[in-house]
Formats: C-alpha cells, structure tokens, sequence
C-alpha cells in the first residue's frame, strides 16, 4: 500500500452552483392523491425536501464537520481508497483496532457520530480501557474511494483489500464490524484471514441461496426465510435492479438530484426506526449530507454494481461457516432479523442482543446505543492483538 496521505474535500463553487441550478429546474412527476410514501418516495415531502436542499442546506458546513475527522487516501492495487483513521486517545490503556464497513445507500457517513465515542469512550461517560482505534473506509466505488476499473468488486474481494490495509496500517490483529453490505465484508473478513480477526460483529445476517432447500432447518428458520421472501417481493424493486440492470437506472441518477434524493431517502426512512417519520431519526441535514456526498462523488452508479458483483459470489460460499467468535446485534427497526437459531448455524455465535431502538443505520440513528454494544462485546478479546 502506498503511504497514506492526509484528506479533505473542498467542493468547487461550480459543482455546488450546478447541483441549485439542477434542483431548481426539477420536472416534477404526478402522484396519485394521498398516495404518501405507499408506492415510493413522497413526493410533497420530496419537495419539501428540495426546496431545503436550494436554500437552506449548508453543504460548506456539512463538508467542515467531515473533514474534521482524521481522513486518509491510499493507493491499494491502484485503487484509491478513502479511510478515516482516528487513534483511540491519548492514555488510553491497549485500545483495540477496529474497521467499520458500512453499507448502501450509505458511506464513511454511517459511522460519524460513533467514531468519537468508540475513541474516546472516558468523555462520553464510558471505560477509558474500551478504547478503539477506528478505520472506517468508503467501499470502493462508493464516497471518496475510486471508482474500480472492473465493474466492481464483490464483498470478499473488499475483505481481501482490508486486510491489507489494516497491516499496512500497522495492525495485525483487529476486530471487524459491519451493517449490510458491510457484514458481508466482515464475514469474509472473519472467514479468509481468520489468523488477522480477533472478532467480528454484524448486525444482520445475510440469506444464502438454497437454504430453503435444507432440510433440517426451525420452525423459526423457515418462518424468517418466507418473511424475507415476502419482504423481497415488496420491497425488492431497487435490488433486483442493482443486481441485473444497474446502468439504466444510473443514467437518471447521476443526472437529476431530485431523482437521487428519492432513491436514497426513501429507503433511509424505510429501513430506519422512525415509526414513518423520518424526520424523528434524521434531520433533513442529516438526510442532504448523506444524498450529497453520493451527487458530488457521481458514485451512485458505481455503488449500485456491486450488488451485481456479490450476486455472482458462488453459492458455496455461503454455506462456510464463521467460526471466528462472533457478536450480533438486532436492532428492532431493522429489516428481516435472523432468528437465533440461524445465527448459531452459521456462525461461532456468542453475543446475540436485540436493543429497543434502532434500524438499519444504528450508527447513526442512535450512535450511543451502538457504541455500548461495540463495547460490550469486544470488551473479552482486548488481550488477543
């Protein structure tokens, strides 16, 4: 790995005068009356949202408080890679390093407000000795990484490049974390360099192909592979098209921000625990910081390709089991939860907790309740490293 260099991004005048020129010139489409969010994004409260994003949302602000993390760029292979590195705090006794993967339609975002309390957990009323070093990288082609020459890498190739990074770093042995695709990404982690991963937590379990044909699956395993199924006829929509077709939908996109807010927003209201209100988990801040980073990057395309590329993972791999210890949290507003059942079946399952509150983007929507459940449970494998 080439020698990691210091980052922050300053977006140009021109780039921020096209994204107002574009939102101000929205072609609105129609919607059935009182249709709200049943068939998609709303679309008043798109508006709403929009009409914000013009003449209130203050990116420059946005972009201050990001490039006030520790940011790095490497070159790994030649792919450019974007990581935060922020160092547990000075006195902190052994702090373990940790690499935070995260998911879409997300970023390093996902983990922002996380970070300060994983690396100094003694000022926000926790143990100075749960200290972490934290690496928290954009996948690649998704934020401030590069975009791959190939069409994209899949979860275990990312694991792979991890793996390097973390040793160029100087870590050799680490914990590994992740939510979506980001579990993935941890799983393989735990499952290809096992000698490296200390430990790994995941808050969700993927559903490998041609499980319904196990025979010896629960009750509970069963009920949860149909609630999937169902959950995937109804929601699915976005990733049947991420895994087939990525690049017609990409076109519009990377052209129209109104059309990427939608595309984003409304899953972050769907997958998260606001009882459908979004606004009760993110402000619209939060939402424009997140759909930003996307339109300024033109990744949106690159991020969608590589549900394409994990689809072509062989179905073997799926049924290798983790046998790294292994610590899960359910967040009750997250979508499809394994039972415990098959957690244990696949995996060195050793911590299982399912916090009141939550959803798909924990880290963000309740940023203490997840770094107390990072605490918790890497607290046993601190003298493993």
């Amino acid at each position: 790995m080439a020698r990691p260099e210091p980052f922050a991004h300053v977006t140009p005048d021109e780039q921020l005068d096209d994204l107002r020129r574009r939102l101000r010139a929205t072609r609105w489409n129609d919607a059935p009356e009182d249709a709200g969010w049943s068939i998609g994004a709303d679309s008043g409260y798109l508006r709403e949202l929009v009409a914000y994003w013009v003449d209130e949302f203050d990116w420059r602000q946005r972009e201050l408080e990001l490039n006030a993390l520790p940011r790095f760029r490497a070159s790994l292979d030649g792919l450019g890679i974007h990581f935060v590195h922020a160092r547990a705090v000075e006195g902190s006794p052994a702090p373990l390093p940790l690499i935070l993967t995260h998911g879409w339609p997300d970023s390093f975002w996902r983990y922002a407000k996380v970070i300060a309390l994983l690396t100094d957990p003694a000022s926000h009323g926790g143990d100075p000795a749960d200290a972490f070093d934290v690496v928290v990288p954009d996948l690649p082609g998704f934020g401030y990484s590069d975009r791959p020459r190939i069409p994209a890498l899949n979860a275990a190739e990312v694991a792979a490049l991890w793996s390097r990074l973390m040793t160029a770093l100087g870590y050799p042995r680490y914990g590994a974390v992740g939510g979506d695709i980001g579990s993935s990404v941890s799983r393989f982690l735990a499952l290809d360099f096992p000698e490296q991963v200390v430990a790994v937590h995941r808050m969700d379990a993927g559903l490998p192909a041609g499980t319904a044909e196990l025979g010896d699956l629960s009750e509970d395993e069963r009920r949860w592979i149909e609630e999937a199924t169902r959950w995937g006829g109804a929601e699915g929509a976005y990733a049947a098209m991420h895994r087939t077709k990525p690049q017609t939908a990409a076109v519009g996109l990377t052209d129209s921000p109104a059309g990427l807010a939608a595309w984003i927003v409304e899953k972050m209201r769907a997958w998260s625990d606001c009882g459908g209100d979004v606004e009760s988990v993110f402000s619209k801040d939060d939402l424009l910081t997140n759909v930003t980073v996307y339109w300024m990057t033109a990744t949106i395309g690159s991020s969608m390709r590589m549900y394409r590329a994990n689809a072509a993972i062989p179905v073997e791999q799926y049924a290798r089991r983790v046998e790294v210890p292994t610590g899960y949290s359910l967040f009750r507003g997250d979508i499809v939860r394994p039972p415990h059942a098959w957690l244990h079946r696949t995996s060195n399952a050793v911590y299982i907790t399912e916090p009141p509150r939550g959803g798909h983007f924990a880290p963000y929507e309740q940023p203490e309740l997840y770094a107390e459940e990072l605490r918790n449970f890497f607290r046993p494998y601190r003298n493993h490293t």
